[in-house]
């Protein structure tokens, strides 16, 4: 009967065990996406991420980095798509597409917490983007969602496409 019981408690605690190494893992798993996983789990930009494909820049934001990314949201591309009057498809057939993306890069992680009023950044385009505070804005562009990290740095969620 005691033999019985000590395997039951150790049949237990072993499926107790993989229980907890299961959740570890998905843990350890989500807390190492990189930018471009992070974003494209997040299903808010999908233009983003087609865009980063076409310019050849997707690869580029899935490594090592740390990165600071300013990451337009779908509505934020509509919306833009439609003040220029072109389509999805005309603007991922801009020659300057991967300039306007790098304008939304900044090298190095910059957290929300790291801004100061007026501070300039330079991007991976060469010009610099002008931070302001309350509400967080990014020139002309409000920072929605701040923060949100990633294995090679972090995202901020705009609402509006930056252009150089």
């Amino acid at each position: 009967m005691k033999k019985k019981i000590v395997i039951g408690f150790f049949l237990i605690f072993m499926m107790a065990l993989s229980f907890s190494r299961g959740i570890l893992a998905a843990e350890i798993t989500e807390g190492n996406k990189d930018i471009v996983e992070t974003a494209a789990e997040a299903g808010e930009f999908k233009i983003l991420a087609a865009a980063l494909e076409k310019a050849g820049l997707a690869e580029t934001l899935k490594g090592a980095g740390p990165y600071t990314v300013f990451a337009p949201t779908d509505q934020a591309f509509e919306k833009l798509l439609q003040d220029l009057g072109i389509t999805a498809e005309e603007l991922l057939n801009r020659k300057d597409l991967k300039n306007i993306l790098l304008y939304h890069v900044v090298p190095g992680k910059v957290l929300s917490s790291d801004l100061k009023n007026g501070m300039k950044v330079k991007t991976l385009a060469g010009k610099e983007v002008m931070i302001s505070l309350d509400p967080v804005k990014v020139n002309n562009a409000t920072v929605v969602k701040p923060d949100i990290e990633a294995s090679n740095g972090v995202i901020h969620v705009i609402d509006t496409v930056l252009l150089p």
